[in-house]
């Protein structure tokens, strides 16, 4: 159903979700303001090109007459000086701006992999929120699992009749995937419905929990080609990880390479469900489902044509 026209500022709209979350609110009827750096949009007139600066940005916030923020912005490789800069600092900046001017509701897209922060954009993710869960307007905290394209990196491996690489058994961990366009739907939601307002909200996509192994099987089937796994030992990555970290004492470049390698190793052995704190097990049962796309309908989809791998700089495969 089309929404009365509304005003919302959004941040972060050219990246994957962004980009979908941009799409959907101009499809239900709202106006959007899109701040963006020089030059990342040329064809999308709602997107406003600045300097991405705080004093540009707080001079488009304090001229608008906004009803909410929404914020999709998050740092492409998760390195901590970039994770500090742009999953704290930016979206910290927007806040106080927020406040400021009055806009009365934030939506802020998150990830659920905060549950059990041991990396360092983990924790700037974690201040942000905190930050924001006691500022003085109406927020909603979206802590999606598993995107569709994170789950997509090895189509073009499976394409060149290589085999799906797996870390262990490849039934380690086990996540709820959501596609773009649900994820922006459900975020949408959040300006409007009462049972999200101040709430931190884990969100999954339809049906049951999907293995690596169970994802690498969709994808065989989708190419219709015969299945053919490769593991990989977990204690591999963490030799990596140990060295890189010895030589980054002394090169940064190895340094932020380590940084890279705990990311991917997070990835590759904690699920994207929810987490029980008092069983200290990651429940299926207790992640909310939302949308109708599956993981396999989107696969099915991607191997019709071909697939630029658009994944941060921490992706495992």
């Amino acid at each position: 159903m089309t929404q009365t026209a509304t005003s919302i500022l959004l941040f972060g709209s050219t990246g994957s979700i962004g980009r979908a979350v941009h799409t959907e609110l101009i499809a239900q009827g709202y106006t959007v303001v899109a701040p963006v750096r020089e030059g990342a949009a040329p064809n999308f007139h709602e997107r406003l090109p600045c300097d991405m600066s705080m004093p540009a940005i707080k001079m488009i916030m304090e001229q608008g007459d906004f009803s909410a923020v929404i914020s999709c912005l998050a740092s492409r490789t998760g390195a901590p000086k970039e994770a500090d800069a742009i999953d704290y600092a930016l979206n910290s900046a927007i806040l106080k701006t927020t406040v400021s001017t009055k806009i009365p509701r934030f939506v802020l897209l998150s990830a659920i992999c905060v549950q059990k922060p041991k990396l360092a954009f983990q924790h700037a993710k974690l201040r942000f929120e905190s930050e924001l869960s006691n500022a003085p307007v109406t927020w909603s905290i979206v802590r999606p699992t598993a995107y569709f394209k994170s789950l997509s990196g090895q189509l073009n491996r499976l394409r060149a009749g290589k085999p799906f690489l797996l870390f262990g058994g490849g039934a380690l961990t086990a996540c709820k995937p959501i596609s773009d366009a649900d994820l922006a739907a459900y975020l949408i939601k959040c300006l409007t419905s009462p049972e999200c307002e101040n709430r931190i909200l884990p969100i999954g996509g339809p049906g049951p929990a999907i293995t690596p192994r169970e994802q690498g099987q969709m994808l065989f089937d989708a190419l219709d080609r015969p299945s053919k796994f490769k593991s990989v030992p977990v204690w591999l990555m963490t030799g990596i990880i140990g060295v890189l970290s010895i030589l980054g004492l002394g090169f940064p470049k190895c340094r932020d390479k380590a940084e890279l390698a705990k990311i991917g190793k997070y990835y590759a052995t904690e699920s994207m469900l929810v987490w029980d704190d008092v069983a200290g097990v990651y429940d299926a049962d207790a992640t909310p489902e939302y949308g109708t796309k599956t993981l396999a309908d989107h696969y099915a989809n991607i191997t019709q044509a071909d697939v630029a791998d658009d994944r941060g700089a921490h992706a495992v495969f």
